[in-house]
């Protein structure tokens, strides 16, 4: 049997906590909250109770409680692997108002939604929280994680506006700030749009997120410098990565090799002078 273990972080600039609960076999007796749980069963089935309702849940299924909901449950097969948020009314308020420009409190009406494209997005954020990602990576990956949550008014329909000045003017700050930590906030004030609305108006132009193409712009600006011969600790603080092992990791990623390996390529060039 394995031991049940809790992981929690708080995370103080996205205003909320994400928690793990791993081989948990206790039952939860009913209780409610004063703030938002969105949740991802992972591991184990279980009967859950909310608002009078019994259903069964199982990996992959999302839960939403909404502040005051009385829920519990009791374990049916298999320990629980658990990944929660919770978000508090007002941070919750003010990601609806930056998503839809009305600052009210979304209610839930289903408990338990099975939508695998919401629960991959939760999980990014949750692990991003956890593991205490770059800032920007956070924001963005809760800003298309509510889009998608509140798909009505987040407004993902086709004849949404392209916005292409807007994201380009975001594409300038970055290639000129690379070497910065940019925060969402700092990219989407110079594009002219919210956060969600410039994550989503983005993806829509470029096909990817901000922060993916600012880990580009980076990694790009490195090989230069790796081919001029730059060590790699000069390489990673001349381009923005607060550590050597998040440096090598997303070089890697994008080119195929290390960096180690791509500056030895150059080796024979830099060498000569």
């Amino acid at each position: 049997m394995r031991q049940a273990t809790r992981t929690a972080r708080h995370d103080p600039a996205l205003g909320l906590e994400a928690y793990c609960l791993r081989g948990l076999d206790r039952p939860f007796p009913c209780h409610l909250h004063g703030h938002y749980v969105l949740g991802v069963v992972e591991r184990g089935t279980r009967t859950l109770t909310c608002g009078g309702r019994r259903e069964t849940i199982g990996p992959g299924d999302v839960l939403l409680f909404n502040p005051g909901d009385s829920h519990g449950c009791v374990q049916k097969d298999g320990a629980l692997d658990y990944r929660g948020l919770n978000i508090p009314r007002g941070t919750m308020a003010s990601l609806v108002e930056e998503i839809t420009g009305r600052r009210v409190l979304p209610g839930f009406d289903r408990p338990v939604v099975g939508d695998r494209e919401l629960a991959r997005r939760l999980e990014d954020l949750h692990r991003a929280v956890l593991e205490h990602d770059v800032l920007l990576r956070r924001e963005e990956t809760l800003a298309l994680t509510l889009g998608r949550l509140l798909p009505d008014q987040a407004g993902r329909s086709p004849a949404a506006p392209a916005c292409r000045a807007e994201v380009e003017r975001a594409c300038v700050l970055m290639r000129d700030c690379f070497a910065q930590p940019l925060t969402l906030a700092d990219i989407s004030r110079q594009a002219g749009l919210g956060k969600s609305a410039l994550v989503r108006a983005f993806a829509r132009e470029k096909g990817i997120t901000p922060y993916r193409y600012l880990l580009a712009v980076r990694v790009d600006r490195a090989r230069q410098l790796l081919e001029r011969g730059r060590s790699l600790t000069e390489t990673a603080l001349a381009t923005g990565f607060s550590d050597q092992s998040h440096f090598t990791n997303c070089f890697t990623a994008i080119t195929g090799l290390t960096p180690g390996a791509y500056r030895a390529l150059f080796r024979e060039k830099w060498e000569r002078g």
